[in-house]
């Protein structure tokens, strides 16, 4: 029984601590209330409407996705490229290639369903373009 007085002892600073700084915060920030800081911002997109009704290229959160997709990729084939020799020497060659070798047609063929979907073609809007000034 003491271990969860500990184990609630440590949620609850674990919760005090964070609430405490933000109020503290909130109650020593100062207050500037300029056009700028209320004007809606969203990813470089010129903002049209309120914020509530705001519209976006969604070509951001595509970009992203595919950059998380990837990025998880390279976290777990280097943990696979660490015991790739002590794998071989034990299950074989075949066993050892094939789970990876599947892993990477996966995303290869996952990479090449979003390039031809245009997923990973970059479209600016066009009233960006049109609000674009020539610096030439």
């Amino acid at each position: 029984m003491s271990e969860w007085i500990a184990v609630g002892a440590l949620a609850t600073v674990a919760i005090l601590i964070p609430l405490s700084m933000m109020f503290v915060s909130w109650l020593i920030r100062p207050s500037v209330p300029e056009q700028g800081k209320r004007a809606t911002y969203e990813s470089g997109e010129i903002p049209t409407g309120s914020s509530r009704n705001i519209k976006f290229n969604i070509q951001y959160y595509m970009v992203a996705l595919l950059f998380v997709v990837f990025d998880v990729e390279t976290v777990l084939i280097l943990p696979w490229t660490v015991i790739y020799r002590d794998a071989v020497s034990e299950v074989g060659l075949f066993e050892a290639l094939a789970p990876m070798l599947a892993f990477i047609l996966i995303l290869i063929v996952g990479l090449g369903w979003a390039w031809r979907n245009g997923a990973v073609e970059w479209v600016r809007s066009p009233r960006a373009t049109a609000n674009r000034v020539d610096r030439s």
